[in-house]
């Protein structure tokens, strides 16, 4: 069936779109991009900061481009004179009720608003008036948010809504004193967030970012009583190069490592051991449910977004979850037993730092169960974006340090490891260990690529030893309502589910690097180059299962034992808690299909 199509003239040039589509979707089909502050393409159209607005010859008024569908014979036009000078005002104001603080601010050269004030070349602010203050909210582990910086885009209600289906932001009041914050003005520490930070990707401006961790650690790099340790997450070696030119997807791992040794870490360790160590606790977990009709489907555990929305919105579930710690968590408890236990260092003495894609791990390493070790088990949790900006604060040049390797013994994986950065990969890990335990049989083929894909949701049967194994692979927390909803009535059944917070999984995560000026964040060729960049790295590597890393073979061993038995149980497990669902709305299941 051939697409409807209309004609219309944008600034003189004629171009022909589906009949669906806006002005401005017309008006990016032949490179022109209009100004907008508020317009997402993968969240509901708001309309609401008027910087899009066209004149539409036959129209008294400017229209708002992301909103007004064309229609055969329009004439548009984007950039009049009378159009600059009113998107012009526009700014202006926004600049006037907002604070003057840019070169303090943590979104510098990284804010819309900013990019657009000098896009429109004001040097000055002509508006003078009172100005809204609100309190700027610390009290989350994971997310600062600033309601002075604020500029009532909607875009964080609508990502925490529509993609996320938290709902814990919302417009409230009214006039000049309307603010963005959680229901009942609480707290965000005493809210439903999830710790996400998807919407610290979408704000356009400082009101929305990460609790920076940074300075906590610099002391500790600085004071010669700690051995300081750190771990690097595998979505972060494919994305920390982008705020220093470099594509996403481009594999940084040694140089990161090297970057590190620079800032004066004493030791540098992979995540990517402890997600093998991961893999083989998660697998006999799976394998034990399964031949000892333990509770079913299983649940991944590794994503503390998806851990805390299980406690708030589906507790009901919580006895699904495998009882598993995330890599950051169990390499934290590794770090502080067996490898200070074969070093003779005083665990006492050791600060562990993790580097992450993620903004709710801060969230996590303060959990109360996350002391296992007899102490915090990770003392810091620094973001991919954060450690780009303590590279860039020594003037370290990224691009010519050399390639180095980590340090042993909890520097060696394999390419089930790696893929835990992309959503379906740690199903798949999982897949590729418990496949062979199970059936004593070598895989002909390590790559399911049944369970690979950006769909919101995706699903499988895989034979195991004569029996069918139906698993389904979810990201984003919106979709995961909509799955756990159907599973509780009936209408689909598994036995093991991989769950991510975020969008695209960890690749995707609220800690990572913004996507540059006009690539918006959960643009799909933007992840699919991320994603590439971690099943390279898979492929390339000599052991690609977790079961055979020697590493893993030898800390079981010396130190573990076994999968599932007593000291991992104690280490490497934990169990979660039912939280209060207050706040909580419908969430949309539509918006979501990347």
């Amino acid at each position: 069936m051939n697409e409807k199509k209309v004609s219309l003239t944008i600034d003189g040039r004629q171009v022909s779109v589906p009949a669906e589509s806006t002005i401005m979707q017309a008006a990016e089909s032949i490179g022109i991009h209009i100004p907008r502050l508020c317009y997402h393409s993968r969240l509901s159209v708001a309309g609401a900061c008027r910087i899009c607005v066209v004149e539409v010859e036959g129209m008294k008024n400017y229209v708002p481009s992301c909103c007004t569908q064309v229609s055969e014979g329009m004439m548009v036009r984007t950039n009049t004179a009378d159009l600059l000078r009113t998107r012009r005002d526009i700014i202006e104001l926004l600049l006037d009720n907002h604070p003057q603080d840019c070169q303090t601010c943590s979104r510098n050269g990284d804010c819309e608003l900013q990019s657009l004030a000098e896009q429109f070349g004001i040097r000055e602010r002509i508006f003078e008036g009172e100005k809204k203050h609100f309190p700027a909210d610390y009290s989350s582990l994971s997310i600062v948010r600033d309601p002075d910086k604020c500029i009532l885009c909607g875009k964080c209600v609508r990502v925490c809504s529509e993609i996320q289906g938290v709902n814990a932001l919302s417009f409230s009041h009214r006039g000049f004193r309307t603010n963005v914050g959680p229901a009942f003005d609480l707290p965000a520490a005493e809210s439903v967030c999830i710790n996400c930070g998807q919407c610290t990707l979408f704000c356009p401006t400082g009101a929305l970012t990460e609790q920076d961790d940074t300075e906590k650690v610099w002391q500790a790099l600085n004071d010669p009583d700690k051995i300081v340790v750190v771990q690097i997450a595998p979505a972060v070696r494919v994305a920390i190069g982008e705020p220093f030119g470099y594509p996403p997807g481009t594999d940084l791992t040694g140089q990161t490592v090297a970057a590190l040794r620079r800032l004066g870490f004493d030791r540098v360790f992979d995540t990517q051991f402890s997600a093998d160590l991961t893999i083989m606790e998660e697998a006999h977990e799976l394998i034990h449910r399964l031949s000892h009709n333990g509770k079913l489907p299983m649940f991944t555990s590794c994503s503390p977004g998806w851990i805390k929305f299980c406690e708030h919105f589906h507790p009901e579930f919580l006895e699904n979850l495998s009882t598993c710690k995330s890599p950051q968590q169990m390499m934290g408890a590794i770090i502080k037993t067996y490898y200070a236990e074969k070093q003779k260092i005083d665990p006492s003495v050791i600060y562990s730092v993790s580097i992450m894609p993620c903004t709710a791990k801060k969230f996590e390493a303060n959990r109360p169960e996350m002391r296992s070790s007899g102490f915090q088990d990770v003392d810091a949790v620094l973001t991919t974006r954060e450690l780009a900006r303590m590279i860039k604060k020594i003037g370290l040049k990224f691009s010519e340090l050399p390639g180095e390797e980590f340090d042993d013994p909890l520097g060696e994986s394999t390419g089930a490891a790696t893929i835990f950065g992309v959503t379906g990969g740690v199903l798949e890990a999982a897949l590729r260990t418990a496949y062979e335990l199970v059936t004593g049989d070598q895989l002909l083929s390590l790559d399911f690529h049944q369970v690979r894909g950006f769909e919101g949701i995706r699903e499988a049967e895989i034979a195991l030893a004569g029996k069918k194994i139906r698993v389904a692979v979810c990201h984003g927390l919106s979709n995961t309502h909509r799955l756990l909803t159907e599973i509780k009535t009936g209408q689909r059944t598994y036995h093991f589910v991989e769950i991510m917070t975020c969008p695209g999984g960890c690749l995707g995560g609220g800690g990572q690097p913004r996507p540059p000026e006009k690539t918006e964040p959960m643009d799909r060729s933007y992840y699919e180059k991320r994603a590439a960049g971690i099943y390279a790295i898979d492929s390339k590597k000599v052991i690609r299962q977790s079961h055979k890393n020697p590493q893993i073979k030898k800390i079981y061993a010396e130190f573990l034992e076994k999968p599932l038995g007593a000291r991992s149980h104690h280490l490497l497990h934990t169990r979660y808690q039912v939280r209060s669902p207050r706040g909580f709305t419908s969430v949309r299941e539509d918006i979501f299909n990347l």
